[in-house]
């Protein structure tokens, strides 16, 4: 059973997927059902209820997405594994995606506020890309642009994927994430 913290960011991410943020503090409680009052224990107001459902789902990228390789797995295997793990990580769950797409959108978290929130993910992909950069595997130019380049073309073309009701076969996938390394492999790589 979920903590009631973890109930209450459930509840609000699936609120604001549903109906964005008009959704009440009050439907939040009653859908993670604890009393209003005791929201307010855990979330000072609807904005900081928010920010904890981004940081939530910061937390669950970053644990998800980010891996510790060894010293000896070569750099191009590092950043395609990467990628296929954001891959998977967008397509799992699809209103967890269209939730990080609300938020990202969202003007109740500042930019300042999102790159707090996702520090550690951001600082593990531009540091990867910057060592792939460095080995000469990966194209030359600012490693946190390419980074959000290719996150952004994957979320943008799976969700424009799940319009077909079938399930994504393993070889879209791996054309998926072939696509994304050709776009910033370095000449030959």
């Amino acid at each position: 059973m979920l903590d009631k913290r973890e109930r209450i960011l459930a509840a609000a991410a699936r609120l604001i997927v549903d109906n964005g943020l008009k959704c009440s503090m009050s439907a939040i409680a009653e859908e993670a059902n604890v009393a209003t009052g005791s929201l307010y224990n855990y979330f000072a107001s609807k904005e900081d209820l928010v920010r904890g459902v981004y940081g939530r789902v910061a937390e669950v990228m970053t644990e998800r997405v980010v891996v510790e390789h060894h010293a000896e797995t070569a750099h191009r295997d590092r950043v395609r594994h990467y990628i296929a793990q954001y891959i998977d990580f967008i397509w799992e769950d699809p209103q967890r995606a269209r939730l990080f797409d609300y938020l990202t959108n969202n003007p109740l978290v500042t930019l300042s506020e999102a790159q707090d929130i996702f520090g550690a993910f951001s600082k593990h992909s531009v540091d990867m890309l910057a060592a792939a950069q460095e080995a000469g595997v990966v194209r030359a130019g600012p490693p946190a642009l390419m980074s959000s380049f290719v996150r952004g073309a994957i979320r943008n073309t799976l969700k424009h994927r799940r319009f077909n009701p079938k399930p994504m076969a393993l070889a879209e996938r791996e054309h998926l994430t072939a696509m994304c390394w050709d776009s910033i492999a370095a000449n030959g790589s």
